[in-house]
């Protein structure tokens, strides 16, 4: 699986983070513990940090691969970071990575991806009730248009003839039934036409950027005085939310909780596209608590 999953941007984060022996950390978004692992062996404290993933196939790999006195939490980000609110835990460095990992996307029986044929599902947490199926399946005509133009930034006018063919040839229960149909009523790309719409479902099917807006504002309360945080994201909507937190909390100067340490996003060195093509999106944003 480590082979599997390659953390992207590992060394900007570890640089940008700067974890030191005995510092607490805090992953919300732990996947296979690629960056886990790095930052870990370098703090040595895992009975004060805490690794979260709402992925059931994560969290059993999780559990075996650290040991037993870290804290690893099976749920969303957002419910995770209430719960450590509550008990009032806080962290020296805290580490978001918005991004799908690559196991999910290369077990072809999740649904995430339309380079295999699966049962259209996309669930991030298997306990969820609503699936990428639900979606296409159950949906208005209109309801998967705004879907379309909303999560996947489609054209309006593409949005709503995608959303007409896909409620004419209903029901459609397969990842690649999904994507031959777009294909079909596409122009050729070198990206394959159905990739703003797969990403569209999975943002609604796992709730993504409501997540991500309710979880923000939360952060500096969980971190400790010159504690750091690193945020990793892959779309623009994604990006955007941040971006805009970082911007507002820019804007109050010495008021504002946080110190933002880059101002422009970082993305991936060359060496590393090349050997990871899926970190070609990925964006790093940092901040440090204030004293």
């Amino acid at each position: 699986m480590e082979k599997l999953h390659i953390p992207v941007l590992l060394s900007e984060v570890l640089a940008g983070l700067a974890p030191k022996l005995d510092e607490s950390y805090l992953d919300l978004t732990a996947g296979y513990g690629g960056h886990a692992s790095r930052i870990l062996d370098v703090t040595q404290d895992y009975k004060d940090s805490v690794l979260v993933d709402r992925d059931e196939f994560a969290v059993n790999y999780l559990k075996q691969k650290f040991p037993p006195d870290l804290t690893i939490i099976h749920e969303d980000f957002y419910s995770a970071m209430l719960q450590l609110f509550e008990c009032g835990k806080t962290f020296d460095i805290i580490l978001a990575d918005f991004g799908v990992s690559s196991p999910q996307l290369d077990m072809k029986e999740r649904g995430f991806s339309f380079k295999y044929d699966a049962p259209l599902d996309m669930r991030m947490d298997q306990r969820a009730q609503l699936t990428a199926d639900d979606i296409v399946n159950k949906y208005s005509e209109r309801e998967l248009a705004h879907i379309f133009t909303t999560y996947g930034e489609e054209p309006v006018g593409r949005a709503k003839m995608l959303a007409r063919e896909i409620v004419h040839h209903r029901p459609i229960h397969s990842t690649l039934e999904l994507a031959d149909l777009i294909k079909s009523k596409s122009k050729y790309s070198h990206v394959h036409p159905a990739t703003k719409v797969f990403q569209a479902i999975r943002i609604v099917v796992n709730g993504e950027l409501e997540q991500i807006e309710k979880t923000l504002p939360l952060l500096p309360k969980l971190l400790n005085q010159n504690g750091r945080l690193g945020i990793i994201t892959f779309h623009s909507l994604e990006d955007r939310l941040v971006k805009d937190f970082f911007k507002e909390q820019s804007s109050l100067g010495e008021e504002s909780p946080l110190e933002i340490i880059n101002k422009k996003p970082i993305t991936a060195e060359q060496v590393e596209l090349v050997i990871n093509p899926r970190s070609r999106s990925a964006k790093l944003r940092l901040a440090r608590k204030r004293n």
